[in-house]
């Protein structure tokens, strides 16, 4: 029987946001200062605790000795309005939010609890438009995030430019997926969208480029029925244990 992390709320002030952000911290059952943790940092913060299972899995995955010592946080969403604002390229916080991350969330992480305090010991996660702002986090700090795992995630012209116009490729690890289904998604504004075309030609803009990216197409469409089953190789493959 795998050991039972905690999960605890914790509250942080954000003046790139000017609010209060929630924060779902996961610590593992033999959590201790005395060692130290790369850190997952997770949009849709509370979907992926509840409907992706992620700290049960991390239990299990840190039991078998699978993965490295973990902590993850979460970041969740208000509302959906809140999460377009925050999560869309072309949101009007999405820029503040990315700020928020990289200049307030990571110094308190550092600050609070025992981490490597370098690039690959930090990873951002997020499915759909949560993913989207993951990268984009990643693109414009590479040396604080050094992994980043997208999840059928929305790719816009200014996605696409992102990445390639991006230079320190050998800063990051990503791992991206996306569902062959996803050519009609339905959007929380209302519209449908293919998901699936401008994926593949991120992913081909991005081996141009050079990243260093694992990529795979699943049968499936945009739902958590495929991202949740997902996540034990997202946890093996980006996580796996070794020492720096």
């Amino acid at each position: 029987m795998a050991g039972t992390g905690s999960i605890k709320e914790h509250t942080l002030y954000s003046e790139a946001l000017k609010e209060e952000m929630t924060l779902l911290i996961y610590f593992p059952s033999n959590y201790s200062p005395l060692y130290k943790y790369t850190v997952l940092i997770a949009q849709d913060g509370k979907d992926y605790f509840q409907l992706g299972r992620l700290p049960r899995l991390a239990d299990q995955l840190l039991e078998q000795e699978e993965i490295e010592n973990l902590i993850i946080v979460g970041v969740p969403y208000k509302d959906v309005e809140d999460r377009s604002r925050k999560y869309h390229p072309n949101g009007e916080q999405h820029e503040a939010y990315i700020r928020f991350l990289a200049r307030e969330l990571v110094p308190y992480i550092d600050r609070e609890f025992p981490t490597y305090q370098m690039g690959m010991g930090r990873a951002l996660i997020g499915d759909s438009l949560a993913g989207t702002v993951s990268f984009k986090a990643a693109l414009q700090y590479p040396h604080t995030f050094g992994r980043v795992i997208m999840q059928s995630p929305l790719v816009n012209d200014q996605v696409i430019q992102a990445a390639h116009s991006f230079k320190d490729v050998h800063l990051i690890n990503v791992y991206h997926i996306i569902g062959t289904e996803e050519t009609t998604v339905k959007t929380t504004r209302g519209s449908e969208e293919d998901f699936l075309t401008p994926n593949r030609e991120l992913h081909n803009v991005m081996v141009q480029q050079g990243f260093s990216v694992f990529y795979d197409e699943f049968n499936g469409g945009h739902t958590w029925k495929f991202w949740q089953p997902d996540l034990s190789r997202v946890m093996k493959m980006m996580f796996k244990k070794t020492s720096y």
